[in-house]
């Protein structure tokens, strides 16, 4: 018997930043804060979500940045992203993005002391460090011969892959195991159960996202994006197994356009070139990236790094 779908997935982009990044989100974001990044512990008191997602907005959902965003009460400036697919460089994307986050607290004149620590929090969906078996990894600056700490705590990398994760409900001992299995299985419960719901913050997010309390606007969005990428990865899973070896390239660089067009519109004459040089395995790292990017910009950088050397 198929579980009646009560839930939004936390997965798709739109509907995470729903939960996670809304203006009643603070204390869910509080909540899934101390339990990933500061091993449960409440370091985090308040904080303020950065360009919070409103209802209304999806009209120019588009255009907008599907991240969370927050500042701490310490001043700790947090990113946080979910990827549903690997893309090209991935490692150094999420350094590029948080360092970006880092250098904008200061215009040129400002003195260094004003500087916050940056964080990045990115939830993956693929393996990204084959050789661990870990589902949460920290990172940060470290003496390579004593691993003693870098005086400073300023740039911090922490990722979660979804994948690794496989406790059962009855399993769930922390509150980062809880908020995971929230993440992972959301969209597949008819109701939350009563050991996610004792937690205040998984009880908010559950009626977050609950679909009776999306709008139909959003029901749809929703659904769009979570059907359009498997539908692009479905179109490409069965070009390979036809094994359409003469144009193929062809056929991954015209979908590449399509999809970017429907996404950002008419392209310049620069991408449509830089598209075009592409190889096949570049295209398909575009394919997999285009629900990645956020604006022009993002794709642009993305097609510089792949033409670096």
């Amino acid at each position: 018997m198929i579980a009646k779908k009560t839930f939004i997935s936390p997965k798709v982009y739109f509907a995470f930043k729903k939960i996670f990044g809304s203006d009643q989100s603070e204390d869910i974001l509080i909540s899934f804060l101390n339990a990933i990044v500061y091993n449960e512990e409440s370091v985090i008191s308040r904080c303020t979500i950065v360009n919070p997602y409103k209802p209304g907005q999806i009209e120019t959902l588009k255009d907008s940045s599907l991240d969370v965003r927050a500042v701490l009460q310490s001043g700790d400036m947090v990113l946080i992203k979910i990827q549903m697919a690997r893309v090209s460089a991935s490692h150094k994307r999420v350094i590029y993005n948080t360092c970006k986050v880092y250098a904008n607290q200061l215009s040129s004149a400002e003195n260094y002391l004003m500087l916050s620590p940056a964080i990045a929090v990115t939830l993956t969906y693929f393996i990204l460090f084959p050789k661990s078996p870990k589902v949460i990894h920290k990172f940060q600056f470290k003496d390579e011969e004593d691993s003693s700490e870098y005086p400073e705590r300023e740039l911090q990398l922490i990722f979660v892959e979804l994948p690794r994760f496989e406790k059962e409900l009855k399993n769930l001992n922390s509150l980062a195991d809880k908020w995971i299995y929230f993440i992972k299985q959301a969209s597949k419960l008819e109701e939350i159960p009563e050991n996610l719901g004792e937690i205040a913050a998984i009880e908010k997010a559950s009626k977050i996202a609950k679909l009776a309390n999306t709008t139909v606007e959003e029901a749809e969005e929703i659904s769009r994006r979570a059907m359009q990428l498997q539908d692009e990865i479905g179109r490409i899973q069965y070009a390979r197994e036809e094994g359409r070896k003469e144009g193929i390239i062809d056929w991954y660089r015209a979908l590449a356009m399509r999809l970017l067009k429907k996404r950002f519109g008419e392209l310049t004459a620069e991408i449509n070139s830089k598209v075009e040089s592409l190889s096949l395995s570049d295209l398909e790292a575009l394919i997999d990236a285009i629900f990645e990017f956020d604006s022009l910009e993002d794709l642009l950088d993305w097609l510089s790094e792949v033409e670096s050397p």
